[in-house]
């Protein structure tokens, strides 16, 4: 709780005065990383803050409550404020989940603040940058979903300038907004696949990256909304196209040196023996993070071998390192960085986050062996011959990635204990729910498929 005294709060009040801001969004997300949030009067800042905003917790998603709970209390993490710069007298606050003056061990934000703890008792900090991929789509006279620039038609319209132009009012808007914000964007990009982009910021530490995260992927939405599109992050929205990645790059420091970092690396790729056993944990624990930096159904038709119409899927399947090579699971782009391309749109960034984060210490702890990096085009490699390699695979769909967590048990530490239960149980409970929810449906390529051949 924050002392009505704390002079952050003192600060922050003579700030929004200053800026004329009148409402402020308590907000939290849920398992499925959906923000929820309640609309709280400038003039009850203090109570907000130290008494938290009141949620019937059930009622608001996959965060651990049953009806007869008690209400879940929203409490605002005062770094996280946010100036809405759509809305001049709006701000946001980032929150961390009670219940009845208690931490709540549903609390994905809360989670991810445990590992990062631990880290930091090791003495480490964990620094994240968060590439997010998104889609412009509208709707069709038909009711199906379409690109929403009907002249997106090229067959490898990545960094397409004709397309950056079309869209360019939109996307400088985000633009300027994230620089309005500080997060530092640097780069707007037409993606792979007709109607896609990406527009990065700056990494910052873990916490920090994943609040914008969610924030990113709000601003998105209703701006879109605005310009009369949709906007979707999800994983794989067309068979034929390019996903959306939301990629990790990755460092650790300690006292503000990247301790990933090695220029003498007699490998070439910049890295200290420190990252490589990082990399060693990716490895060993991916198949089972994978049901949290992938988590959705759809997520592994992202994931998945073969072609799209641009001639690449962009998400590799096998668990690989090496050298900037996008066809490798991790990738190196530079020096003292690790970038991670199995997380997709769908991701909890807080869950994902923690999952990574400890799978890596997990290696740095039991000094696990990364083993060689690998330069090859795995692309061009069949499945028969990466697994006579002795590659492995990501797992091929939801209720396979889900299996994997339960059986880990540095994931389950890492994710900690709800009330007489582990979290990954009761997510395990609610993914399985959604695959056979997803099974039972009757598709019309099972139609086209079956219908007449027997």
């Amino acid at each position: 709780m924050v002392a009505a005294s704390d002079p952050r709060l003192e600060g922050i009040q003579e700030t929004v005065k200053a800026r004329g801001v009148e409402f402020f969004f308590a907000q939290f997300v849920d398992m499925y990383g959906r923000p929820s949030a309640k609309l709280v009067p400038a003039a009850n800042l203090e109570s907000l803050v130290r008494e938290g905003a009141g949620f019937a917790g059930f009622a608001a998603g996959e965060i651990g409550q049953m009806p007869s709970d008690p209400d879940i209390a929203a409490i605002p993490d005062l770094d996280s404020l946010t100036f809405v710069p759509w809305e001049p007298s709006l701000a946001r606050f980032a929150c961390d989940i009670t219940v009845e003056g208690e931490a709540w061990p549903y609390c994905p934000r809360t989670i991810l603040r445990r590992q990062l703890a631990r880290a930091r008792d090791l003495g480490y900090e964990f620094n994240l940058g968060i590439e997010l991929e998104y889609f412009l789509l509208r709707r069709g006279d038909d009711g199906r979903i379409e690109i929403a620039d009907a002249a997106d038609t090229l067959e490898k319209p990545c960094y397409d300038i004709a397309g950056l132009t079309r869209r360019y009012d939109f996307l400088t808007t985000v633009s300027r907004y994230c620089n309005e914000m500080g997060w530092g964007n640097y780069a707007n990009d037409h993606e792979d696949a007709n109607g896609q982009f990406e527009q990065n910021f700056e990494y910052a530490d873990a916490l920090t990256s994943c609040d914008r995260a969610i924030f990113f992927r709000y601003m998105v939405h209703t701006l879109a909304e605005r310009h009369g599109m949709i906007a979707t992050f999800m994983p794989k929205p067309f068979t034929n196209l390019t996903g959306n990645g939301c990629h990790f790059h990755m460092s650790l420091s300690r006292e503000g040196e990247n301790v990933f970092l090695d220029e003498a690396d007699p490998r070439g790729l910049g890295l200290s023996e420190t990252a490589y056993r990082f990399i060693g944990g990716l490895k060993k624990h991916a198949r089972a993070y994978s049901g949290l930096t992938a988590p959705t159904v759809n997520s592994y038709k992202r994931l998945k071998m073969g072609l799209t119409t641009s001639g690449a899927t962009w998400s590799p399947v096998w668990i690989s390192y090496g050298y900037n090579n996008r066809t490798q699971m991790l990738r190196i782009p530079a020096p003292g960085r690790i970038e991670d391309r199995t997380v997709d749109g769908s991701a909890n960034p807080y869950l994902a986050a923690a999952a990574v984060l400890a799978s890596g210490l997990d290696g740095i702890e039991e000094e696990l062996d990364a083993g060689e990096p690998n330069s090859e085009n795995l692309y061009t490699k069949s499945p028969q011959e990466l697994t006579a390699r002795g590659l492995s695979s990501l797992p091929g769909n939801l209720l396979e990635a889900i299996g994997e967590l339960e059986r880990d048990a540095v994931l389950r530490r890492a994710l900690g204990q709800g009330r007489g239960e582990d979290y990954v149980d009761y997510y395990g409970r609610v993914k399985r729910d959604e695959w056979f929810r997803f099974h039972e449906q009757v598709t019309d390529w099972e139609i086209r498929e079956y219908l007449t051949r027997f």
